[in-house]
């Protein structure tokens, strides 16, 4: 079965009216016959019949036992962290997203909890340093924002033989073209607010877990915590999922064209997308994923943050803003956005160069985004100039 038909048809028609489209319950308790006894339900924050719908949905989606629907990617992060105990530790990626940096190390750090940043393309640099306090090792593949790529079936060997859980941020591929579950991983997780929900109109976070009895544990911080996610986006969340596969081949036939279009301007220094065979992990992406996603990255020659802004602003198809994955191209500067918490010398040292550009790739026409990016590599000169006399001021 094709994945496109396979989620239209997972999702249930209502039982008591026969709606096609999943109802949106916006309640936030249920009338009980007796204490505890009610049909399945009883305050919203513990359940919800539309959460339900979406939380079977990723799990579905994931060939996973369990999912979990949270109010942002962070949240659901969260939620998994709190597996952990004093002193235990954590392997990760090493050029992460800020937003888990900032996690790790502002909040869970203090609690006793270490982090060992690697690089984690190489699956000899994680085994380096798991050890027997090691509970989680934390992937992003492709890694936000140089697009690394992790082999997470090896990966996920040596993380079970040293008795830690593996898990992988799914969302800048998603489970259009990969399933972490399959290759090993203990834990998948998203940003639905990108390319699951995929119209730039929600915040959410999913989980979905290979085994049912740490669904379970994590169910329960889920409900003891209550960062879920509301009715009304989760809705938000199905009805962008029903179009995930169609949008995906869009954003990742348009990635290509761009990513193809910067290795041939002579203003890049370098480019970084898995779909290219120049990309030092393309065999293993190509093994592990059924596309390269919609995600292009890039440096400059002129390896200068000037330079970068310069780009960054000059755009008129791809708009500068925080985030990635909806059906408009975005465009980001991540050592001045994104990646702004993790202090210089470690963003540095994990490939965020100054003039590190992110692409989001839209569904927009291929043409129209290469021209725009033509257009502002060849305008940069004059640009940059104009962008150093802004940051001296």
């Amino acid at each position: 079965m094709q994945e496109i038909t396979r989620i239209l048809h997972s999702l249930p028609i209502d039982p008591l009216t026969g709606a096609i489209s999943v109802p949106i319950y916006q309640t936030a308790t249920f009338v009980q016959e007796a204490p505890g006894e009610n049909k399945g339900f009883d305050y919203a924050r513990s359940n919800n019949p539309t959460r339900q719908v979406l939380e079977s949905l990723i799990a579905t989606l994931e060939h996973g036992r369990r999912g979990l629907a949270f109010a942002s990617g962070l949240a659901a992060i969260d939620c998994v962290l709190k597996l952990l105990e004093t002193g235990d530790e954590i392997v990760a990626v090493d050029d992460i997203y800020g937003g888990s940096f900032r996690l790790f190390t502002h909040v869970y750090e203090k609690f006793g909890v270490k982090v060992h940043y690697v690089d984690a393309s190489d699956p000899n640099e994680v085994l380096k340093v798991l050890s027997p306090k090691t509970r989680l090792v934390w992937l992003e593949t492709p890694t936000n924002p140089t697009l690394k790529i992790a082999d997470i079936e090896a990966i996920s060997r040596f993380a079970h033989a040293a008795g830690a859980l593996v898990v992988v941020d799914n969302t800048f591929a998603s489970p259009a073209l990969q399933r972490p579950l399959t290759l090993g991983a203990d834990i998948v997780l998203h940003s639905a607010t990108k390319y699951l929900a995929g119209h730039s109109d929600v915040i959410a976070g999913l989980l979905a877990t290979r085994d049912e009895v740490l669904g379970d544990r994590l169910k329960f911080f889920q409900n003891a915590c209550g960062g879920i996610l509301g009715p009304w986006d989760s809705w938000l969340t199905i009805r962008g999922i029903e179009t995930l596969p169609l949008r995906m081949e869009a954003h990742c036939r348009n990635a290509f064209a761009v990513a193809q279009a910067l290795t041939q301007h002579e203003a890049v220094a370098e480019v970084f997308y898995p779909g290219l065979p120049s990309h030092k992990n393309h065999v293993v992406a190509a093994r592990q994923q059924t596309g390269f996603g919609g995600v292009v990255s890039f440096t400059l020659k002129e390896d200068t943050t000037a330079a970068a802004l310069a780009f960054v602003t000059s755009t008129k198809l791809f708009k500068l803003a925080e985030s990635l994955g909806g059906v408009k191209s975005l465009l980001c500067h991540p050592a001045t956005m994104t990646h702004k918490s993790i202090p210089a010398e470690k963003r540095r040292a994990a490939g965020v160069k100054d003039s590190l550009i992110r692409l989001s790739c839209g569904i927009e026409g291929a043409a129209d985004l290469v021209e725009d990016v033509r257009f502002a590599l060849n305008a940069l000169g004059q640009l940059t100039v104009e962008a150093e006399q802004s940051l001296h001021h």
